[in-house]
């Protein structure tokens, strides 16, 4: 699976998690939807994305958004 991938599919569980929190727990967790979110958005305009590097650093296959 490639980084584009990884990088979706945990930001997909982390959106998911918090929406289940902030519904079952307290509404503040929907402060983490927030924050995925926005860090997305900045991803698709610099092409930073922290967990990116991370998963590079793991030996994952590179894609072609954060190459």
């Amino acid at each position: 699976m490639s980084i584009d991938r990884l990088v979706m599919a945990f930001a997909g569980i982390v959106i998911l998690a918090s929406v289940a929190l902030s519904h079952f727990h307290h509404p503040d967790w929907m402060w983490l939807t927030v924050f995925v979110g926005a860090n997305l958005l900045q991803a698709a305009f610099t092409k930073f994305c922290p967990l990116a590097m991370i998963l590079k650093k793991f030996g994952a296959t590179p894609g072609t958004a954060f190459s």
